[in-house]
């Protein structure tokens, strides 16, 4: 399943119809979260969600890429649900692929795709948090047209080293049933953290005027969370 929420929430009350005060999983039985990317900034944003709403969960001490500790810490825990907020997208920027596709293809494609494979062996649910940066404007979808990307649109962008290693792999991602794919794009928080796409222009000498997408995490979270629970 694949929802870009840079698309996804159009109101306040679309938002609100999904939020939910239950913390229990489709079945009815409580919920237990791992969430991967530990140090990251939206799965530290995603854990004081967890926690706010007294939800068990932790995150994965290993990375996604060494299968038996990952299968080892699955097997401890016991997580009905698995957020996968992990992924190379460089430092300072993505141009930091360009020269690390190794490590690029480990975090990008390798680790997730054996962090999904050994959820799907136990029938553990995945929501697995992807980008929207494989997409540009083309002749269908003219800037100014009003014509946006929908979820079933094939990847059109492979401009970057990243951006070619998500559009090549989310097909393939898709195959496996027990995984929800969230499509983020430029996301916005209401701090000045400086992975926030606010705190990033405000550093910049010029700013390029074009219309573009962009995820506001306080509101995109709750509503990924919900999704979650249903199991999308």
């Amino acid at each position: 399943v694949f929802v870009s929420f840079s698309f996804f929430v159009s109101s306040v009350s679309e938002l609100a119809s999904m939020s939910s005060s239950s913390s229990s999983s489709a079945n009815g039985s409580p919920s237990r979260m791992l969430i991967v990317g530990k140090g990251g900034w939206i799965a530290g944003m995603l854990g004081e969600l967890l926690t706010e709403r007294e939800i068990e969960w932790k995150y994965l001490e290993t990375r996604m890429e060494n299968r038996e500790s990952v299968e080892k810490e699955l097997d401890e825990f016991r997580p009905t649900h698995v957020f996968n907020c992990a992924g190379v997208t460089g430092r300072p920027n993505i141009d930091w692929c360009e020269d690390h596709k190794v490590e690029t293809l480990r975090g990008n494609i390798l680790g997730p795709f054996n962090l999904f494979d050994v959820c799907a062996t136990r029938g553990i649910h995945v929501t697995h948090f992807g980008t929207g940066c494989i997409y540009s404007y083309d002749d269908e979808h003219a800037i100014g047209s009003g014509k946006g990307f929908t979820e079933e649109d094939e990847p059109n962008f492979k401009g970057s080293f990243y951006s070619f290693s998500k559009a090549l792999t989310e097909p393939l991602f898709a195959c496996y049933p027990n995984v929800l794919i969230l499509r983020l794009r430029m996301p916005i928080s209401y701090d000045l953290n400086p992975r926030s796409l606010v705190t990033k222009l405000l550093s910049y000498d010029k700013v390029v005027n074009i219309p573009n997408s962009m995820s506001v995490l306080p509101s995109l979270l709750p509503v990924a969370l919900e999704m979650t629970l249903r199991e999308y």
